[in-house]
């Protein structure tokens, strides 16, 4: 209809969050990988505001540290002291001192609530001419929310009433306010001088304002939820899992549309920065974070987490953690992988079974097939790094680098001592500890000739289990048969 573009948006984010038992404020807790306020602010921002403002509190430091990193756009008010949503409002016209038209009041521990929603509120607003319309829900349980009283003809609402000043009558209501509103500034302002803490907590509560706007014979509509998620707040840490849960959920299910096979949902967890091809296919027991993208016919777990990182077509990961990684096209990751920032993958590479890596550049074909550390590395097309390899690149003082040649060969139990470099086309034998450069097609030997010392257990391991069977040994040895 009207669409987006209002005077203001004011969020409500002062609230101390006392049963969350946590450190953090409240807002900052994260839903889908997001904090509660950036979702908050996010459907604002559907408004189009020309001002948005939030009101911060407790742990106002934390809240307004992070806005300026997901919200650089925003302004804070500051409500010095917790005396009810009327006064937090309050507070939040403070920078709209000189705002006319629509103000629309939201909260920051309603993480589902959308803004086409919002969109859909001012529409009503506008459509109805009215003074302030209120974002309703009806609950089965409607307990601890304020009840949406009507006048006779039931078409306007009178008043909101808190349960706590319920009359019996009016508890048994089960169209509740969800906390959402649109009001007309100058409504709103002299509404907000008119109220008083005539009430059981003693508080200043801004759906007062609606019975002051109808005492004025102004028009007051409610716009009527049919998703009762997005009016559901977050109190405490049971809350906060539910409605994750339920984002996730939905989440899920809107990739699965789009083309991704989700084995089960219930063990696959998403953040909403995801992005996710058709024809992925994410097995149980995986999370995939932050700006992590999977790209068409790759296939992700199970027991996968992967945080930042970017996963090329038909690749395979199975049982991997990894974060700020590249893995090529066709390329294979695991199982029991672990892949360190900077860890780049090749088209067709692979990073086996056991194999932790940190700032290596694995070419396409390449291999790292099993139990090794692979830190500050460069590594050329079609190398192939043996089992048990080290690639010691930490002196104590300085990180330095190994490369690792085209087609080149490094046998099994191999220590490579950076700095160093093995040219392409060449080998080193299994058990060195490299520590100068290989030429191209040379093969390095660096470990010491074998020596056995006859009598050495009888000498130093006397009486023990070791002498008593090599005792047996040496006498079978000169009773058999030749």
């Amino acid at each position: 209809m009207g669409g987006p573009g209002v005077a203001g948006v004011v969020v409500l984010a002062a609230g101390e969050g006392k049963r969350m038992k946590s450190r953090t404020s409240k807002v900052l807790h994260q839903i889908a990988g997001r904090s509660m306020i950036s979702h908050a602010v996010g459907a604002a921002d559907a408004l189009m505001p020309e001002r948005l403002v939030v009101v911060v509190g407790h742990e106002r430091e934390q809240v307004e540290a992070h806005l300026a990193e997901v919200a650089p756009h925003a302004v804070t008010a500051v409500q010095e002291h917790q005396n009810g949503t009327g006064d937090a409002v309050r507070c939040g016209l403070a920078p709209l001192r000189d705002a006319v038209g629509e103000i629309v009041v939201t909260m920051g521990d309603v993480p589902l609530l959308t803004g086409d929603t919002l969109v859909r509120l001012l529409d009503a607003h506008r459509a109805n001419a009215d003074a302030v319309t209120i974002l309703t829900s009806v609950l089965d349980d409607p307990a601890g929310y304020g009840r949406i009283v009507r006048d006779a003809d039931g078409n306007q609402v009178a008043a909101v009433v808190e349960q706590r000043d319920c009359t019996p009558e009016q508890a048994a209501i089960t169209e509740i306010n969800a906390g959402i509103y649109v009001f007309e500034a100058d409504v709103l302002r002299r509404g907000l001088e008119s109220l008083t803490s005539n009430n059981d907590q003693g508080e200043l509560y801004l759906p007062d304002v609606i019975a002051f706007a109808r005492a004025e014979g102004k028009r007051v509509h409610s716009c009527l939820l049919d998703d009762r998620w997005q009016s559901e707040g977050v109190n405490d840490r049971v809350q906060l899992a539910r409605l994750n849960k339920e984002y996730n959920r939905r989440l899920i299910e809107r990739w699965q549309r789009e083309g991704v096979t989700v084995l089960d949902p219930d063990t696959t967890w998403l953040h909403a920065s995801v992005d996710l091809a058709s024809d992925v296919t994410i097995l149980p027991g995986t999370s995939l974070e932050g700006a992590t993208s999977v790209s068409s016919g790759a296939v992700i777990g199970p027991d996968t987490t992967l945080i930042d990182v970017e996963v090329g077509e038909n690749a395979h990961v199975v049982r991997t953690h990894g974060s700020l990684a590249v893995i090529g096209t066709g390329a294979s990751v695991g199982p029991f992988a672990y892949l360190r920032p900077g860890t780049v993958l090749g088209a067709g590479g692979k990073i086996g079974t056991f194999v932790e890596t940190k700032n290596a550049q694995i070419g396409p074909g390449a291999k790292v097939p099993h139990l090794t550390y692979c830190g500050d590395a460069v590594i050329g097309e079609g190398a192939n790094i043996g089992a048990g390899t080290i690639f010691a690149n930490y002196d104590g003082v300085l990180k330095s680098k190994t490369i690792i040649g085209r087609h080149s060969f490094v046998g099994s139990n191999t220590v490579l001592i950076a700095p160093v470099a093995v040219a392409d086309g060449a080998y080193v034998a299994a058990g060195s500890a490299l520590g100068e450069n290989v030429g191209p097609g040379e093969l390095a030997i660096a470990r010491g000739r074998q020596r056995n010392i006859p009598g050495w257990v009888e000498s130093r391991r006397a009486g023990t289990k070791t002498h008593r069977a090599a005792i047996e040994a040496t006498d079978n040895e000169g009773t058999s048969e030749p």
